[in-house]
């Protein structure tokens, strides 16, 4: 093998494996999309916002001398009863309006949260704290620090915790049965307000927790960090079946490997558009997503 291709292979390696980073964090926030759309049939698209809230709750307490250790659930803890809050007075009302007011209002409350995390914040990025000294392992020319693998290894203890609380729960039994239908779940005595704000206190603590690692990973923070980032994870949501844990999860690595090789081979002013090139794609020839099945309406 040539020394050109040997190079060739290892850059290869670093795109694949700097896109399942960003995968991992995609899948993070798409999980929370992906949970809410199964419940009550509705795109959250301010659950970016409570990524952007992890990483601020986690910044304030290092910065104030909290450990890792406790600053990583107290972003979970705080993102999650943000998320809870929000359904309670904005979505809950709204609940049978139909889809149409509730995704307007979900977007409508994306950008308030921005604004007034600009407001009550700064617009300044501010410089996450070094509290885990990074450390760089080399196999001949690829490197992987340890960060990297604290995000994937995070995104993985929390997909199967999740699977795990769905299918083998008595609370993931009352999820799915609410899931399939909300008036018969009442009358077998499921508190289904109960479940669907466990729900959303589930995705914003999955979401927070992206929030702090995406900041210990790129050192820095800012109140509009959640916008894009929200975007491909709904993305990847729907790329892996919206409504499917697992397809989330494949989604987002589906999505961050394509952008890195984007990004590598080809162009890195494409990156944000392969996201949007892959959704068309996905809606035009398996609108279910990879691992989603074609669903019969009666209308």
């Amino acid at each position: 093998m040539s020394e050109s291709t040997t190079l060739f292979l290892y850059d290869l390696a670093t795109y694949l494996l700097n896109g399942i980073t960003q995968g991992s964090v995609y899948a993070l926030i798409a999980l929370g999309y992906t949970m809410v759309y199964g419940i009550i049939q509705l795109i959250n698209f301010a659950h970016g916002e409570f990524y952007m809230m992890g990483a601020f709750i986690g910044f304030f307490a290092l910065v104030s001398g909290v450990p890792i250790w406790l600053a990583l659930p107290a972003s979970m803890l705080g993102a999650g009863l943000l998320a809870m809050v929000t359904e309670r007075l904005v979505y809950r009302p709204l609940r049978n309006a139909g889809r149409i007011p509730a995704l307007v209002t979900a977007l409508g409350m994306s950008l308030f949260f921005q604004y007034a995390g600009q407001a009550l914040l700064g617009a300044t990025p501010r410089s996450f704290p070094q509290v885990i000294p990074t450390k760089t392992y080399q196999w001949g020319e690829l490197y992987v620090t340890n960060i990297q693998l604290l995000i994937i290894f995070c995104t993985f203890v929390l997909m199967v915790f999740l699977w795990w609380l769905v299918n083998k729960t008595r609370v993931g039994k009352a999820m799915r049965a609410t899931s399939f239908n909300h008036h018969v779940a009442e009358l077998m005595g499921i508190d289904t307000n109960k479940i669907i704000g466990l729900t959303f206190f589930i995705g914003g603590a999955f979401a927070g927790v992206a929030g702090i690692l995406v900041g210990m990973y790129y050192n820095t923070i800012d109140p509009t960090m959640g916008m894009i980032p929200g975007i491909k994870a709904f993305v990847a949501a729907v790329l892996g079946g919206i409504g499917i844990i697992p397809g989330a999860v494949l989604g987002g690595l589906v999505l961050g490997v394509a952008e890195n090789l984007v990004v590598g081979l080809w162009v890195s002013t494409y990156r944000d558009a392969i996201a949007f090139a892959i959704l068309i794609l996905i809606l035009l020839f398996k609108p279910a997503g990879l691992l989603g099945s074609p669903k019969r309406e009666k209308i």
